[in-house]
């Protein structure tokens, strides 16, 4: 498998104490380097171009994210801080998941795994949220349609969390599907399932408490079968892991075995 990455992403430190802190990308690079080590080839990533953040988001966004470079740390919203390197590792964050894309849709690799922050799937097409700068995922979707001409690409979403920003950016674009699986009543209190944008969204919530068999049950039952139907072209995973029984944001019980379920 192909991993991509960059250092710049460490750059991106929103203070002490909180959870989106650097060290979650350190652990993660070096857990695939300890467990999985030759079988991995690994990619740097490039920066991401202005005209592609633009699919996605709109100048003003653009703006205020890339005018923190450099700047000390501040707050874009009651959770979502800026430090001197937050645009910087936004920008290769972005640019890696359209590496990615390319990297499959030109046969170089069957599967991509980016290793990237800040994460994205809160991040509207106008505003930075919920630790989201830009939408990483959205942005390699939109990218896809565009550049490789794709019709059907799926964008599923497994965080805790519902992707209010993924699905922001596309309930009213037909090429992209959103598929999330998260746990109901949490920030930031969207994702239900009556939303259904031009019929692809596709939206299950968890109760509090809900266990591996419930969400096992929940990807084979409703949301693999839709995934089927929809016939994607390109299957993009936002991969949020705080759905573990050991995260203490969040009331789901999963563990790693869960998640490798819905990674095969």
């Amino acid at each position: 498998m192909l991993v991509i990455t960059h250092p710049a992403c460490l750059g991106h430190d929103p203070g002490p104490d909180h959870p989106e802190c650097p060290q979650r990308l350190s652990t993660v690079t070096q857990a695939l380097r300890d467990g999985l080590g030759e079988a991995l080839r690994w990619q740097q990533a490039r920066p991401v171009k202005y005209g592609e953040l633009a699919r996605v988001h709109d100048a003003g966004l653009i703006e205020t994210v890339m005018a923190t470079q450099g700047q000390p740390l501040h707050a874009l919203d009651q959770d979502t801080y800026a430090s001197p390197g937050s645009a910087e590792a936004a920008v290769y964050a972005a640019g890696a998941g359209i590496d990615a894309v390319d990297a499959v849709m030109e046969g170089n690799a069957s599967s991509v795994f980016c290793a990237i922050r800040p994460p994205g799937h809160h991040a509207t097409a106008t505003a930075a949220m919920g630790f989201c700068l830009f939408n990483n995922a959205a942005i390699a979707a939109a990218y896809a349609c565009d550049r490789h001409a794709l019709e059907r690409v799926a964008v599923v979403d497994f965080d805790v969390h519902h992707g209010n920003g993924t699905q922001d950016i596309f309930q009213h674009e037909p090429r992209v599907a959103y598929f999330s699986c998260h746990q109901a009543g949490l920030f930031p209190y969207s994702g239900q399932r009556r939303e259904r944008g031009l019929g692809n969204i596709f939206n299950t919530l968890l109760p509090a408490g809900s266990g591996g068999l419930r969400f096992r049950n929940t990807w084979a039952d409703e949301i693999l079968p839709a995934i089927d139907d929809f016939r994607p072209q390109l299957l993009i995973l936002s991969a949020g892991f705080d759905g573990h029984m050991r995260d203490p944001q969040a009331d789901l019980m999963l563990d790693a075995e869960d998640f490798a379920m819905s990674l095969i």
